[in-house]
């Protein structure tokens, strides 16, 4: 039964690795020239600034942090202030409460951080629960939310969102662990979000939602988000996986580039053939 946690440490490890590659010395995540803690809904919530420009936040996935941003910031603070954050409960973000996770709740610090920090709309990035925190941010505080970002995103738990062996591998590694936190993090992937269909249609801002195609998610699950949401783009990364991010990454800031940079435009081929563009 410890197999799962086995799986679990490997994929975190290998994202940390390619994020973390010899050519960056800038110690993104921990670094003390950038980095900073603000009183946060009963928590001291950690995040680092780079760059100057339209505010890009940038999210993280179950189990990380920062330090797997260490690419996307080295790529994008040319472009925009990026903003990384450790979500509640992960990186340096502690969370002493010991209270079970939720995603609402950590889409709403990340709402305060930002009225802390005196920014009134943004662009988003989120990996995995990172993009479900965006939907969240988008559809709660959309004020906030000038474009967004998701990649591998699911609305609900289970076997219809996730392939069955990913749902299998999280119940066996929930039944499996004794640690508090790797159970916190899995109660959290079983059991949330909670997020209906006409929720996603509340969302106005353009929205890129993003998948590999062989993502832990399933591709008709990122359809239903994508058709959902009124002002949205679909990418599936060919050969991809749940973290085509790191997997692909050229491709992928040459596609979150240019959906951050250029006008947002959703014209379809019957709209080629009725001559409106």
């Amino acid at each position: 039964m410890k197999k799962p946690i086995a799986i679990l440490f490997f994929i975190l490890l290998n994202i940390y690795t390619v994020a973390a590659q010899t050519e960056i010395s800038i110690p993104y995540g921990n670094n003390k020239e950038a980095g900073n803690y603000k009183d946060v809904n009963g928590i001291k919530m950690y995040y680092e600034i780079y760059g100057s420009g339209k505010p890009l936040v940038l999210l993280h996935g179950n189990g990380g942090s920062i330090k797997g941003h260490a690419r996307r910031i080295e790529y994008f603070k040319n472009q925009f202030q990026v903003i990384a954050i450790d979500s509640r409960g992960h990186g340096k973000s502690t969370d002493t409460s010991n209270k079970q996770l939720n995603y609402k709740q950590m889409a709403d610090d990340v709402s305060v951080l930002l009225d802390s920090l005196k920014i009134k709309d943004t662009y988003i990035w989120g990996q995995s629960d990172g993009g479900i925190l965006g939907l969240l941010i988008a559809i709660h505080h959309p004020e906030k939310v000038s474009k967004l970002a998701a990649f591998g995103a699911n609305l609900y738990p289970g076997k219809k969102a996730v392939y069955d062996e990913i749902d299998k591998l999280v119940m066996d590694t929930l039944k499996a662990t004794k640690d508090p936190r790797t159970k916190n993090l899995y109660t959290l992937l079983a059991y949330q979000p909670d997020i209906k269909d006409k929720d996603l249609q509340k969302i106005k801002c353009p929205v890129l939602i993003m998948s590999g195609d062989r993502d832990a998610i399933r591709l008709e699950h990122s359809i239903e988000i994508f058709n959902n949401i009124e002002n949205s783009n679909l990418f599936v990364m060919p050969g991809a996986t749940h973290f085509g991010s790191y997997e692909k990454t050229e491709l992928f800031n040459l596609v979150l580039s240019s959906f951050f940079n250029e006008p947002f435009k959703k014209t379809s081929t019957v709209d080629i053939f009725k001559g409106k563009k």
